[in-house]
């Protein structure tokens, strides 16, 4: 179960600002747009790692996570963080990796309902056809995130 929130702090980007939340132990909630509170350790850490992300000088995340729930949702949320950095997997892809593959929709749900955009890189998550699908930040951030990675890896 979640801890409550205890910090929070707005971190400006390319693509907007992200407001981060965070409890004692970890990261909770990263939102589009600002928050407005006191930073914490991990929000300074997560807001760092983020600007790092931008600058193409991270690929991965390590700053403590807070995630609540269990269950299906949970899992995929989880595999998430398991897509490389500027790599795509589709809906399809990542319910048969989870074990499930005809939970499509149940994995764009889980997606669409991710706390911790861009941490947990959901915007790496595409449909069969190989369009964006859906963003909780919108389909021209995701695009832009998607760009973002693939010009640090060489792949355009």
């Amino acid at each position: 179960m979640t801890q409550p929130i205890v910090a929070a702090q707005t971190v400006k980007t390319p693509v907007g600002e992200l407001g981060l939340e965070a409890s004692e132990s970890g990261l909770v909630h990263v939102v589009f747009g600002a928050v407005h509170g006191e930073s914490n350790a991990v929000t300074r850490q997560a807001a760092a790692e983020i600007e790092q992300y931008f600058a193409g000088e991270r690929r991965d995340f390590t700053v403590p996570l807070d995630r609540s729930g269990d269950g299906f949702r949970e899992q995929a949320q989880a595999a998430l963080s398991d897509i490389a950095y500027g790599s795509t997997e589709t809906y399809s892809e990542l319910a048969a990796r989870i074990g499930n593959p005809r939970a499509v929709r149940a994995v764009g749900s889980a997606c669409a309902t991710n706390p911790l955009p861009i941490v947990v890189p959901c915007h790496r998550v595409l449909r069969s056809d190989g369009s964006l699908g859906g963003y909780a930040g919108g389909l021209e951030m995701k695009r832009e995130l998607i760009e973002l990675e693939r010009k640090h890896t060489g792949g355009g």
